[in-house]
């Protein structure tokens, strides 16, 4: 039995200082409290939307006991029901309630017809805000399986407005109209039978994969899956030649966190038994504003103090500008990225990527001398 105080509470709809601090089980009946009023709110929503009955006050109460007993839960006075009427005439809900006279009786309901504080008028701020982000779900537009978006759009008579917010996409991208059925098989947690090539094979296997996640990176999409032995692995849409779902098989749920997952990387490739490395670089005056203001990892820190002293020393000869240090997982991408900046980047260490850099830029050399 919740006792008179908290009861009293949950009426008022507030919550007022005590002299006695709460404890765990105090805590506890105040979030069944809060739990009743809300099945208040629905029963009562139910029962004033209904244009076939009018309903006084005490009729009110009479449907809320029945509904709340079934439920068993505790029946409520008549000024509960009172203030609850008024809570629901106030933010958030707003709902307009008529008590009209009839035959010398108070008759409670809503002023409008279909009303439902479920079904509420946007606001709107609110209608804008949900139009920009249809809008920029939108940017998927003319994918397979995400026609739904124009069909939310009508439902909620949703009014076009000016993109605010745009994605550098690639429209050209090989595969892109696969994104709406992998998105569907991931929200469905459905097994797909994975066909699948690398660049330079044309050889096509077959998988058998659990779909995670959809990422994006410099303009194309990756699907993250997990293998049947549990392994994670990652497959370039633009690569994918087939799939079909298995329902008949049971979905299992990844082992690791996938956001943590690319904490240690630039990009999406994770290959196995890679591990964390401090890289060295030398970056260029007119090339270091960009990088300080976009990090090329999460763990890009500039070198200062005495440390950045005896670097200045030791590399004088590449000239003025900045060292910066980074620890992740050296893949394919963080290469890529590095081998953008050209001659504004030296990699100092490990001397491992180091050598790696100048063999390619002497590699590099060599064809451009062969057209000079």
């Amino acid at each position: 039995m919740i006792n008179k105080n908290f009861y009293y509470l949950c009426c008022e709809h507030r919550v007022r200082k005590a002299s006695i601090p709460l404890q765990c089980e105090t805590q506890k009946a105040i979030d069944m409290i809060k739990k009743n009023a809300i099945m208040r709110y629905k029963i009562l929503d139910s029962l004033l939307s209904n244009r076939n009955r009018y309903y006084t006050i005490t009729d009110l109460l009479d449907k809320v006991n029945e509904a709340l007993e079934l439920d068993g839960m505790e029946p409520v006075s008549r000024r509960c029901i009172e203030k609850d009427l008024n809570a629901l005439e106030c933010a958030p809900y707003d709902a307009d309630i008529t008590r009209d006279w009839k035959n010398g009786r108070k008759y409670i309901r809503y002023e409008e017809e279909g009303f439902s504080i479920f079904t509420k008028k946007l606001s709107e701020e609110e209608e804008n805000l949900l139009s920009e982000v249809l809008n920029t779900l939108g940017q998927f537009e003319g994918l397979d399986s995400f026609e739904w978006l124009d069909g939310l759009k009508s439902r909620l008579d949703i009014k076009e407005h000016r993109r605010i917010i745009q994605f550098d996409s690639n429209p050209y991208l090989t595969n892109s109209n696969l994104l709406g059925s992998l998105f569907n098989f991931i929200s469905n947690r459905l097994v797909i039978s994975l066909k699948y090539h690398k660049f330079g094979n044309s050889e096509v296997k077959n998988l058998i994969v659990y779909p995670y996640l959809l990422k994006e990176y410099n303009k194309r999409w990756f699907l993250i899956a997990g293998a049947e032995d549990g392994t994670i692995l990652t497959f370039a849409i633009d690569r994918i030649d087939g799939f079909e779902p298995m329902p008949h098989i049971q979905y299992i749920e990844p082992s690791e966190d996938l956001e943590e997952r690319f904490d240690d990387i630039v990009g999406v490739t994770l290959l196995k038994d890679t591990q964390v490395e401090n890289i060295l670089l030398w970056i260029s005056k007119e090339q270091y504003p960009y990088i300080k203001t976009k990090p090329m990892h999460g763990s890009q820190k500039e070198i200062k103090g005495e440390r950045l002293a005896e670097l200045q020393e030791k590399y004088a000869a590449l000239g003025d500008g900045y060292f910066i240090e980074l620890s992740c997982v050296i893949n394919y991408e963080l290469k890529q990225l590095l081998m953008s900046m050209m001659d504004r980047a030296v990699v100092l260490e490990p001397q491992s990527l180091s050598s790696d850099f100048r063999n390619r830029v002497n590699s590099m050399a060599k064809m451009y001398d062969k057209i000079s």
